[in-house]
């Protein structure tokens, strides 16, 4: 095994080096990475739309900041399950391939672009990305960075802007969380049901129905009130323990769960859809588990709504961020979660640091729904040796 180890690393070594070349080569008869001109970095590349084999970590032209922007010297990256959506083209629209992916990262500001105020080169941040996020180097207006508290790692940075501005949108400014309010969260592990969880608690009196893999549950008991089987009828379980339901449902995995949800809402009640997990049900975009997922989802008759007082609703922080202009409005709640985390009411749940080298496996660790918190891509670690 530790020859299998030393054998993968060369080759990844190799495959570096060849996609270098290979890119350099292709950049220099265009005229744009000519020797001496242009500085390169390694960035995990998504060469097409499917499978992990899909991915690989190649050297790519540096970018310079533009006018209104920030040049980060990445650290640390978030890994978030959109990822793995847009590794299959499973996304409205997606973007033309090769491409470099993720949405978050942090780092240190190394250059600024002009007219750029409030940061000062060597600035601990952290900030979102429209892509390539997954590089040593990125560049992203200033609306969309923050500075980091002192006492927050890499690590934590990279794993809070995501998942933390998820759960409080959702909660505050969807729902309307207040004091002995009930609500339903799925993938309770995850890096967003953690923030929710975290949240939750910052309102006396809010119980948390939590579902999640039964392997999970040990770790995650003291986080919520009461904690399902995500595979049992957890239904039936929660009316039992609350028999009108609950207040809020937060749904991120969608097919037959999107009844199950509604049918749990109490009268005034919202159900939040924030992601379709169910679709991705392999390595790459099958439309038969699409369909499948799909016509499981119940279809909402308003006037069900209007006789019942309920309330449905979707969430979307990238469309939020980057199409729909409210980076003003996600910028004074970026405020309010570092208040909560400088008074140590909140803290991002970090499962496991991996180099970009390992992108594949971190990957396939949230495609098996195996991690509790964030998983995050550290670019300065070394990829680790298979050993016996």
């Amino acid at each position: 095994m530790a020859k299998e180890g030393a054998q993968r690393a060369e080759e990844t070594e190799q495959m570096i080096e060849k996609e270098g070349g290979k890119e350099a080569a292709e950049g220099s008869a265009a005229g744009s990475l000519r020797a001496g001109d242009t500085k390169e970095m390694r960035a995990v590349v998504l060469c097409a739309f499917g499978g992990l084999n899909k991915l690989r970590v190649s050297k790519k032209a540096m970018p310079e900041p533009q006018e209104g922007e920030l040049k980060i010297r990445v650290k640390a990256c978030g890994l978030n399950f959109i990822d793995l959506m847009v590794r299959q083209g499973n996304i409205d629209n997606p973007p033309k391939t090769p491409l470099v992916p993720g949405f978050e990262c942090s780092g240190i500001v190394e250059a600024l672009g002009d007219s750029v105020k409030g940061f000062e080169i060597g600035d601990r941040v952290m900030a979102f990305v429209n892509y390539n996020a997954w590089a040593e180097v990125v560049c992203t207006p200033v609306e969309f960075v923050y500075k980091i508290p002192d006492d927050m790692s890499f690590s934590e940075a990279a794993a809070f802007p995501m998942n933390f501005v998820t759960a409080y949108m959702m909660l505050f400014e969807v729902a309307n969380l207040r004091e002995g309010m009930s609500v339903l969260v799925h993938s309770a592990g995850g890096g967003v049901g953690q923030a929710v969880a975290q949240l939750c608690s910052t309102i006396p009196n809010v119980t948390v129905f939590g579902t999640a893999s039964s392997f999970k549950h040990e770790a995650i008991k003291d986080s919520v009130t009461h904690l399902l089987d995500r595979n049992a009828d957890y239904v039936q379980e929660v009316k039992r323990i609350s028999t009108d339901g609950v207040d809020i449902v937060l749904d991120c995995l969608c097919g037959e769960n999107t009844g199950k949800g509604l049918s749990l809402l109490k009268p005034l009640g919202t159900y939040i859809l924030y992601g379709s997990s169910n679709m991705v049900t392999g390595e790459t975009k099958s439309f038969f588990s699409f369909a499948k997922s799909w016509w499981q989802v119940e279809k909402v008759n308003p006037i069900k709504l209007y006789e019942e007082n309920k309330v449905i609703a979707g969430f979307s922080l990238l469309n939020l961020l980057f199409k729909q202009n409210r980076s003003g409005l996600i910028k004074v709640v970026m405020d309010k979660l570092l208040n909560l985390y400088n008074s140590k009411k909140i803290k991002p749940v970090v499962d496991s640091l991996w180099a970009l080298e390992e992108v594949k496996e971190a990957m396939q660790r949230i495609h098996d729904r195996g991690n509790i918190g964030k998983l995050i891509l550290d670019v300065e670690k070394a990829p680790t040796p298979l050993v016996s």
